[in-house]
């Protein structure tokens, strides 16, 4: 009986105060450390995704914008690890049949000191060839690495 009643006790509190009950902080609301940073993650990730949306006339640009020792970790279709196996997937497969669209206001970027920057996000693909399909909403991360100010993808993390 006594376990009932601690049960019933912990689950109001839960219901009533949240993680606050157990002295626990939500999550705060995302601002980024570097704004500068944020703004060139942000930026590149449209150019990038400009180029995918947009392969059949910016192929070379998508391709350049890769490092040469990419890993593409796809929960989907595993790991992928050479660029040009990449840029032909790509070319087959998605240039003109899909088109990628990010949930606005869904990324974070965070630096790495003396590499880059890691961004997360979150986005759908649209299917262009039967655009009655539904899109879902798919999480990812990229880690983006600087040289000379010349930022390369170098490493995607893209899950379902």
């Amino acid at each position: 009986m006594k376990k009932a009643i601690l049960y019933l006790l912990s689950t109001v509190l839960i219901l009533a105060f949240g993680n606050d009950a157990f002295g626990q902080d939500k999550p705060a609301k995302y601002v980024p450390d570097d704004p500068a940073l944020y703004k060139t993650i942000v930026a590149m990730d449209s150019v990038f995704f400009d180029a995918y949306n947009n392969c059949n006339l910016k192929l070379e640009k998508y391709a350049s914008m890769y490092a040469d020792n990419i890993e593409f970790y796809h929960d989907r279709g595993g790991l992928s690890s050479v660029k040009k196996d990449i840029v032909e997937s790509t070319r087959q497969y998605v240039c003109g049949k899909v088109t990628r669209e990010l949930q606005k206001g869904s990324i974070e970027v965070y630096g790495i000191p003396g590499f880059g920057a890691v961004e997360f996000g979150f986005h759908c693909f649209h299917n262009n060839q039967e655009p009655n399909t539904p899109s879902h909403m798919a999480r990812f991360m990229i880690i983006w690495e600087n040289k000379n100010n010349d930022w390369k993808l170098s490493r995607v993390v893209s899950l379902h």
